[in-house]
């Protein structure tokens, strides 16, 4: 649910900035079938999973294709295309955080639900990183002069080693959870 609202979002925002590509091509949808990825949706995680007894996994969504050509303003629209996944994640937890003022967080849809939220705050604000291909980079790709994010962007290839090298290493553990901890407070979940 979360990775979907996740690439719908972008898909959508493309759509309303001019690029129709998702649409076509099915990705315009919040099913979960139209964004699996064989590898980083379900052989990754698995392997991750088994790998670790169960302490880690990490998956991915099949990405929204964009074609930056049919944006009306590509500068100013890819950081706007990057922003929606995550924001998209992180309003999904808050609209989760309103629901569960009204649930028994004690009985399995309160579990339920509080641990989606807790999910889509993690989706959220790890691919706000700014580390090519996570949507954070496409922000700062934006922001950028020119020249200088054509030389940013070119790390892409080398991006989900540093990716990995990061988790592996903790420096996300000193991010990631310590801001998606602040938004569980604010959001009023367990």
């Amino acid at each position: 649910m979360a990775m979907s609202t996740h690439e719908f979002a972008h898909a959508w925002v493309a759509y309303r900035c001019g690029d129709s590509t998702a649409k076509i091509l099915g990705r315009l949808s919040l099913n979960p079938l139209a964004h699996i990825d064989p590898i980083g949706t379900v052989i990754m995680p698995l392997f991750l999973f088994i790998a670790t007894g169960g302490r880690f996994v990490f998956g991915a969504a099949k990405p929204v294709p964009i074609n930056y050509w049919l944006l009306k303003n590509p500068k100013r629209d890819i950081i706007w295309i990057g922003m929606s996944g995550p924001f998209a994640n992180i309003l999904m937890a808050y609209i989760i955080g309103l629901m569960l003022k009204f649930i028994n967080t004690n009985s399995i849809l309160g579990i339920f639900l509080n641990n989606l939220a807790v999910i889509n705050l993690v989706l959220g604000i790890f691919n706000l990183i700014p580390i090519p291909p996570l949507d954070g980079s496409r922000i700062l790709m934006g922001l950028l002069p020119s020249k200088i994010s054509k030389v940013y962007a070119s790390i892409e290839p080398y991006g989900i080693i540093i990716i990995m090298l990061m988790i592996v290493l903790g420096v996300f553990d000193l991010v990631i959870f310590p801001l998606v901890n602040i938004m569980i407070g604010l959001f009023g979940l367990a």
